[in-house]
């Protein structure tokens, strides 16, 4: 077989191979990343917290506690969780936000809902009682498991909720971190666990003239509801007689336009590049099966998805979704070379967005509007989306799709949004321009982390990172972080948050267990693990490589520098990379890491 041949008459591969080379060249910048902007400076009021009353006050503490824990989503509870099941008790968690949730304290946005099948992304089902009402929760049901998870396992009582933390600061004469908060906290920590989560940094285009617009606008992550009246559930009254842009076409705008085209006057859709919209199918529990789950249910299930995902064979699919479909391999396990099985899974990409080009034109009844919402490009070069009413919503008369034809909005004047030459006056903006990913994680951090010696984490990793399973780092002892970084990737990512927190909390509960003051990687151990880590850089599948269209999954089409590499993940099966923790665990050496007690350093 070769790539040439006509795939049954249905298309042509030598096509479709020059149409993706052509959309992804005219979309192409040389800024990249540097295109967007943060919630600074004068930007900083896209960062206000719309679901809290202002004016908020306490008292600034200072305290001595074993465990600070930032982030309070699911990788910072499923931590507390741990720690606290192992006799942990001495914790803080800190976070900006004003509850527990992470993304979902913040997108509430009209229409937000996981696209991950909520029996494997919402954690703690069996240990909570708690069964989801759908097969793909909204926004509010995820938020309301986020408070059920703090209430069972009196998590509040430890939470520093509407607080920033400023630094920290390793204290080598006392082993302990030094933090600071913005209210004014001082607080002494043996451990630090940062799990501020893969999106949490928002941006927003850096369009000419941004800064001049006169309407209202706001960033998705930041809804405002008191501008557009409804909910999460749509209904947002307010805008019946409002001209309204939103300016992206990924994920989130997938779920907010439906809601958006049926509440304005008029909308515009102003597009870059379109998303891959499959099949949602969302549909309520079936109270049956439930009745028929034993004991180990979700971690099963957790498991059967994510073995699919990484191109592990299974003798049953227990999802059986949009996201197992895309992964659906069998043909490429009967190549005879890995040439042939590359060629094979390229055939079958071609064969499914082809499937997902169809679904355009069948639903879309204008043509023109129909062609530029197909996307050309392979389908994990951006994350696949699933709905089942935004194509159809551009079928109302008060909904444009306006297509920048890659090129993305042209500039912003103080009544209107410019792409081609032509203004679309609009009396509200909506940014769904995401979140920040492919930066460097310092970056994303937010506050300073100074290690041994005041050496500040971005100087140290200021040619690439050097972890130990990409939680740890030389220099910055009792320091755990959970980011992609030299670590797990997984299209349910709170399925490797939940690994990276049984692995934090069973670190630090046999440290403070057998009298360790402080721990750290050895020069050698994190050396091997970057070498493991690179014996795995072409393994599995690819997401966002150097030749899908410009993204956030490859560094918006510009080639990084070299140094850039040492932020890769774990390559190919994400079970390979928890299985090596488990497996380190289960040795009980803590083998890798130095280990000081009582002034006395040694390995384990």
């Amino acid at each position: 077989m070769t790539a040439s041949k006509k795939d049954e008459g249905s298309f042509s591969p030598e096509a479709l191979k020059e149409k993706y080379r052509l959309e992804r060249e005219k979309r192409l910048r040389a800024d990249g990343n540097a295109q967007y902007r943060d919630f600074s400076g004068i930007y900083e009021d896209f960062d206000k917290d719309p679901y809290v009353e202002p004016g908020f006050t306490r008292p600034a503490l200072t305290e001595k506690i074993d465990v600070l824990i930032v982030g309070g989503g699911f990788g910072g509870m499923l931590t507390a969780v741990r720690l606290r099941q192992a006799g942990v008790e001495s914790f803080r968690i800190v976070d900006k936000a004003g509850d527990f949730g992470g993304t979902w304290y913040w997108n509430r946005y009209p229409g937000a809902a996981c696209d991950v099948e909520s029996y494997i992304y919402m954690p703690l089902l069996e240990e909570t009682g708690y069964m989801p009402t759908e097969k793909y929760a909204k926004a509010p049901e995820i938020f309301a498991h986020c408070q059920r998870i703090g209430r069972q396992f009196d998590l509040y009582k430890a939470a520093l909720f509407q607080t920033q933390v400023e630094q920290l600061d390793w204290d080598e004469a006392a082993r302990r971190w030094n933090i600071t908060t913005h209210r004014g906290d001082r607080l002494a920590a043996r451990f630090v666990v940062i799990a501020g989560g893969v999106m949490h940094k928002a941006k927003l285009p850096g369009i000419p003239g941004i800064e001049t617009f006169k309407g209202h606008s706001f960033h998705t992550s930041r809804w405002d509801y008191a501008y557009t009246g409804g909910g999460p559930k749509g209904g947002m009254s307010r805008l019946a007689d409002k001209r309204v842009g939103i300016i992206g076409t990924g994920a989130t705008a997938v779920q907010a336009i439906p809601h958006l085209g049926a509440s304005a006057r008029q909308l515009y859709v102003f597009q870059r590049t379109p998303s891959g919209v499959g099949v949602r199918n969302n549909r309520p529990t079936d109270e049956a099966w439930v009745k028929t789950l034993g004991p180990g249910w979700q971690e099963e299930r957790i498991r059967n998805f994510t073995a699919l995902v990484s191109g592990r064979e299974q003798d049953v699919d227990l999802v059986g979704d949009g996201w197992t479909y895309i992964f659906d391999d069998v043909a490429s396990r009967l190549a005879k070379t890995p040439e042939e099985a590359a060629e094979l899974r390229q055939l079958a990409d071609f064969r499914k967005m082809e499937e997902i080009r169809a679904r355009v034109a069948a639903i879309v009844k204008d043509p023109v509007t129909a062609e530029a919402l197909k996307p050309y490009y392979n389908q994990m070069c951006k994350r696949p989306c699933f709905h089942d009413e935004y194509l159809e919503t551009f079928n109302r008369p008060n909904v444009q799709l306006v297509d920048t034809d890659g090129k993305g909005v042209e500039r912003i004047t103080p009544t209107s949004v410019v792409v081609k030459g032509q203004e679309y006056e609009v009396d509200c903006l909506v940014y769904a321009s995401g979140f920040e990913v492919a930066s460097e994680y310092t970056r994303r951090l937010g506050f300073d982390i100074r290690g041994r010696g005041g050496k500040a984490l971005r100087d140290s990793w200021a040619n690439g990172p050097a972890t130990l399973h990409g939680m740890h780092s030389r220099g910055y002892p009792n320091l755990l972080m959970f980011s992609p970084t030299q670590s797990g990737w997984a299209i349910n990512f709170v399925h490797i948050l939940g690994e990276q927190a049984r692995h934090a909390a069973y670190i630090i509960e046999r440290c403070l267990k057998r009298g360790v003051e402080a721990i750290e990687p050895s020069e050698q151990a994190q050396e091997q693990w970057w070498a493991e880590i690179v014996s795995r850089l072409h393994k599995g599948i690819s997401f966002g490589g150097v030749d899908c269209t410009p993204g956030y999954l490859n560094n918006e089409g510009v080639r990084p520098p070299p140094s850039a590499i040492r932020y890769a993940s774990f390559g190919g099966d994400t079970l390979a990379f928890i299985d090596v923790l488990r497996r380190w665990r289960n040795t009980d050496e803590l083998s890798g890491l130095e280990l000081t007690r009582g002034g006395e350093a040694s390995n384990p």
